[in-house]
Parts: C-alpha cells; structure tokens; sequence
C-alpha cells in the first residue's frame, strides 16, 4: 500500500473535494443566483465542510486495490501506479462536490444570512446554521451516498481499464 503514504498529503486536500457527483439531490433542480452560491461556498471554505471527500477517495483507492490485489496477488505495482493515477483524476474533482454542498445551504439561507454567517460566525445567523446542519447534513449523507456508490464502480473501472491498457486482464 505504498500508494498510502505517497498521497496522504494529495488525499488531505482530496477528502474536502468528496462533494462530487450529487447532481441527483432535489437542491441541484431549483435556481439560485451566482452570486448567491458563491457566498454560500465561500461559508463551505471557511469551515471545511468537504473533508468528506478525501475520506472517501481514500476509502475507495483501498477497496479497490484490496479487491484486485486480492484476485491478482501479483500485479501490486502495476494496480499501485493505476490507483495512483486514477486519485490524480479525482484530485480535481473535490469543487464539484464542494458547489453542491453551497447549494444546499444557499437553499437553507438567503445571501443577507450567508454573509453574516461568513462575517459573523457566532451571530444569531450562526446559531441558526447550527440548528439548520441536522437537516442539512442529512442532505449531505444522501448525496455521500449517491458519490459512494458512484465512485466505487467508477473509480473499480478506471483502474481496470488502466491495466487492461498497461496489458493486464483483471
């Protein structure tokens, strides 16, 4: 699992990227003003609210060498390198899942309270952030759920189809 250690720095600012592929939640279907958005996902930057990413590309990047280190024992390098090249790919994808995340809580707060809640952290507006995060985590498990389940075919076939492309058949 050399992987691991090669990328524990890459997989710490991956795990805040997790907010990925979440286009399925109900939030991703009503209009909100760009402006709107951005404020929320500067709130989501400001209290690393993604850390969710990195876990589950982390998570992911083991299931899947377990399972095809499991079946062919002697391609450890070679599904290395692909599991390496396959988290480079996902590296980048961490904003995706970031901005839904902002549109579930651009959709809990109008811009006025983003932009208190972003100043003013401990204001009335943040007390209300804290009683709206039970919802809004839900929301945000529902859409990890969706990633996950996602990711993992995703991320299995890629890493297959990289060492089909380096002549291995797994």
């Amino acid at each position: 699992m050399n992987f691991l250690r090669k990328r524990l720095s890459l997989l710490s600012a991956a795990i805040m990227a997790f907010a990925l592929a979440v286009s399925a939640v109900p939030a991703a279907a009503q209009e909100i003003a760009p402006e709107h958005l951005a404020l929320a996902r500067q709130y989501i930057d400001l209290t690393d609210k993604g850390q969710v990413y990195e876990t589950l590309l982390l998570s992911t990047a083991v299931t899947t060498m377990r399972t095809i280190i499991q079946q062919n024992p002697d391609l450890g390098s070679q599904t290395d390198a692909a599991i390496t090249k396959t988290l480079d790919f996902y590296r980048d994808k961490k904003g995706d899942l970031l901005d839904q995340f902002a549109r579930i809580y651009a959709l809990t707060f109008p811009p006025e309270e983003l932009q208190i809640i972003v100043d003013f952290y401990k204001s009335e507006v943040g007390q209300k952030l804290a009683t709206a995060n039970n919802t809004i985590n839900e929301r945000i498990q529902t859409l990890v759920g969706v990633f996950e389940n996602n990711l993992g075919r995703e991320f299995f076939a890629k890493v297959r189809a990289e060492l089909k492309a380096a002549g291995f058949d797994v």
